[in-house]
């Protein structure tokens, strides 16, 4: 080994270390639930096939839903429910 990478080695495992450590603790809060959801904002609740290319996709976006028409020349948003 080079004498000019001696030096560096420790510094080197002690980073690796660390982030290992801050891994470890940010995987473990999730896993027990100590961290902030994920605040997911969009979700698909049903998709209904209509024919062999068309279907309607019910997707939920902040609490509300809207319908959309897909598979066909165009793709289409039929409107939001209340």
């Amino acid at each position: 080994m080079p004498p000019s990478l001696s030096p560096w080695l420790p510094a080197l495992a002690a980073l690796g270390a660390v982030l290992l450590l801050l891994w470890l603790l940010a995987r473990g809060a999730r896993l027990t639930g100590l961290a902030a959801p994920s605040g997911k904002r969009l979700g698909v609740q049903e998709v209904l096939a209509l024919d062999t290319r068309r279907r309607l996709v019910l997707l939920r976006v902040d609490g509300r839903e809207v319908l959309l028409l897909t598979g066909g020349p165009q793709d289409s948003v039929l409107g939001w429910l209340p």
